[in-house]
């Protein structure tokens, strides 16, 4: 556990590095792969057909999410140690703002396995008619995706101040800490998009280019915390009273 006891080492900095990259694979494969796989565009009855018929791989999915969010919890917590040399006040803000991400995924994670039990009427629900089930199960992974924007502003906050930190604190490339805040515009307009301009074309492509923009950055960032040369800090934490 000494790893955990100065902020400011190489060793501290390699672990967040190798939690970062926990979340960039769990994910990878519970936001992107898994949905991919099951998820029909426009077809609800063929998604919860999916579902039902791979249920392994949904749970999967969900575990997947388990795993991304205990390991943002102690990146959320490292990063703000690590930061909070260059600014005590914007670390604790871009910490709270990733945990109330890491707050509504989790919340999330009800609707879901709430679909899981309208799709399999064994679980207890089969006194409801298949299209009752099919339109209740819709509605929750409607609130699932509510819940996808929703987190994604919170986690906007934090890129752009966890940018500024990583761009003000002379540790780390400043380009890379100005493409995590420019970057992380793109969860911002990503729900913004979805929730109020879905026919905006050019809003759609706007995003897109963010969105690839920080998660380079991103996977850039956790790649030079565990591979890079991370400076000493140039401010000393003020000590406890």
């Amino acid at each position: 556990m000494h790893l955990f006891e100065n902020a400011q080492s190489r060793g501290y900095a390699r672990l967040a590095g190798v939690f970062y990259l926990i979340i960039a694979v769990a994910g990878g494969f519970s936001i992107a792969y898994v949905p991919s796989q099951l998820q029909v565009a426009g077809d609800p009855a063929a998604t919860f057909a999916n579902i039902a018929a791979h249920p392994g791989l949904f749970h999967l999915g969900l575990a997947g999410d388990l795993v991304m969010m205990l390991a943002e919890i102690m990146v959320t917590a490292m990063l703000f140690f690590m930061f909070r040399p260059v600014n005590a006040t914007l670390s604790l803000a871009a910490a709270l703002a990733r945990f109330a991400m890491v707050t509504v995924m989790a919340a999330m994670l009800f609707f879901h396995i709430g679909a899981m039990a309208l799709v399999r009427p064994d679980l207890g629900l089969g006194s409801l008619s298949a299209a009752q089930r099919l339109d209740l199960a819709g509605l929750l992974l409607a609130m699932h995706d509510g819940g996808v924007w929703i987190w994604q502003v919170f986690f906007t906050a934090h890129l752009l101040l966890l940018g500024q930190l990583v761009a003000r604190s002379g540790r780390f490339p400043r380009v890379l800490g100005q493409a995590l805040s420019l970057g992380g515009l793109g969860y911002l307009l990503d729900s913004i998009h979805a929730f109020a301009a879905p026919d905006a074309d050019w809003l759609g492509m706007l995003r897109i280019a963010l969105l690839v923009l920080v998660t380079l950055a991103e996977i850039g960032f956790a790649l030079w915390l565990v591979f890079g040369r991370v400076a000493a800090a140039r401010v000393t934490a003020p000590a406890a009273a």
